[in-house]
């Protein structure tokens, strides 16, 4: 089989605070293919760009790294000292934030920022850099790119910062992107150009892509298989139209449910009652136990591991006993 371009074991992350260690990340474990794009999806203190801060290495003080391992390519990563993890990161590790306007220096033209970047993590010269720059600017969807170069981040609109900001991740060629929430702050017509730019990357370059997101649409539209976490673990992975047309682990059902269906068949949206537990109370046993109707005894005192079904994984009690069944 082929070595996954990015592989997660057993990844821990906590940050200690004087009422004590608080856990964000619980034993997560996931792999992504070369080419494909993972779609990591839940309600806000899932853990989610926790997720990617901590395989990019930029969980500060006092969150830290307490246990699994980051794989890129074959060769750990999350153990590296800060000098080598930042020679990965922008070269193999690309990242695409949320607010391209706090990803662009305002003070420097995009061009400035492109070149730096590129001369960074490769050996081209100033001219031969410039070159670079306007290819990608031109890749991404920039018109004029050969101008607008030397323009600054203000000159231009949301989705064209976002496309720069394509760019700059994709400056060193890297293997592996994290894009954390690229779509929010656009528009509809704009979020579906940033979604079939990625899309094209993907199938063109062969770059993996993580996608971190809040909306299923994004998930639905771009990633191939998704992972849906819930209070700092993974509550169930697997092919994305499986889980959207099927979802197993009752809080996936929920969060499919709250989606409107273009059918308009239904009187009411799937409301799941509660909230995301505080990381300074997660619930005993199963996290979801307090919000979900299928909960029992066992939930409330047993932690679920991800168990196999068919194409997917899934932590929930009701799939890991002999003839257990969910109610849809």
């Amino acid at each position: 089989m082929a070595v996954p371009v990015l592989s997660v074991r057993d990844l821990t992350v906590e940050f200690v605070t004087r009422r004590g260690t608080l856990r964000a990340l619980d034993k997560i474990s996931f792999d992504i293919a070369r080419g494909e794009v993972l779609g990591v999806v839940g309600e806000s203190g899932a853990g989610k760009s926790v997720t990617g801060s901590a395989i990019i290495g930029l969980i500060d003080p006092p969150g830290r790294i307490a246990g699994g391992e980051v794989v890129l390519s074959g060769e750990r990563v999350d153990n590296l000292p800060p000098e080598a993890m930042r020679r990965i990161r922008g070269k193999r590790i690309g990242m695409i934030f949320q607010d391209p306007l706090t990803s662009l220096n305002p003070l420097y033209r995009v061009g400035e920022q492109l070149i730096e970047t590129i001369q960074t993590h490769t050996s081209l010269n100033a001219a031969d850099a410039r070159k670079r720059a306007i290819a990608l600017l031109d890749e991404v969807g920039i018109p004029a790119a050969e101008r607008r170069i030397d323009g600054y981040p203000h000159e231009f609109s949301g989705g064209m910062r976002q496309r720069v900001v394509i760019a700059l991740a994709l400056c060193a060629e890297p293997e592996f992107i994290i894009a954390d929430e690229p779509t929010t702050a656009l528009d509809v017509s704009v979020q579906a150009q940033i979604i079939a730019l990625i899309k094209r990357l993907c199938s063109e370059r062969g770059t993996s892509v993580m996608l971190v997101t809040h909306d299923m649409g994004v998930i639905a539209e771009t990633a191939d298989r998704v992972a849906v976490m819930y209070a700092g673990r993974v509550a169930e992975i697997g092919p994305v139209r499986d889980v959207v047309k099927d979802p197993l682990h009752p809080y996936a059902k929920g969060l499919m449910g709250a989606i409107p269906s273009i059918e308009g068949d239904a009187d009411r949206l799937v409301q799941i009652p509660g909230s995301m537990p505080r990381l300074s109370a997660i619930p005993r046993g199963c996290a979801f136990n307090p919000r979900c109707a299928h909960a029992f005894a066992r939930c409330h005192v047993e932690r679920p591991e991800l168990t196999k079904v068919g194409d997917r994984q899934v932590a929930c009690h009701l799939y890991d006993q002999p003839n257990a069944e969910i109610a849809a």
